[in-house]
């Protein structure tokens, strides 16, 4: 099993645990990208940019802000992304 995968395994795994019922998006550095342009976040191609959203993001929500995207963090990152997403979805209509 790949790193990836296993990361998303174990995100799942502790989200289950904890109470999480959507599944935890892998932190592919892509599908990072994607959630934080949900949020109007542009992250340019630098990692060094990607690890700063990341912590930044984690300082605003109260996680230990280390620049890591674990369980946790992308966790509340694609439930954040989701609500964005729903409510340009509700400000379109």
């Amino acid at each position: 099993m790949s790193a990836r995968g296993m990361l998303s395994l174990v995100g799942n795994a502790v989200g289950g645990l904890i109470g999480w019922s959507e599944p935890v998006p892998p932190a592919d550095p892509e599908v990072l990208r994607a959630l934080f342009a949900d949020l109007g976040v542009r992250v340019g191609p630098d990692p060094a940019e990607l690890a700063e959203a990341v912590r930044y993001f984690q300082a605003r929500t109260g996680l230990p802000a280390d620049g890591e995207a674990g369980p946790r963090t992308v966790h509340l990152l694609a439930r954040y992304a989701a609500e964005a997403r729903e409510i340009n979805q509700i400000q379109a209509a």
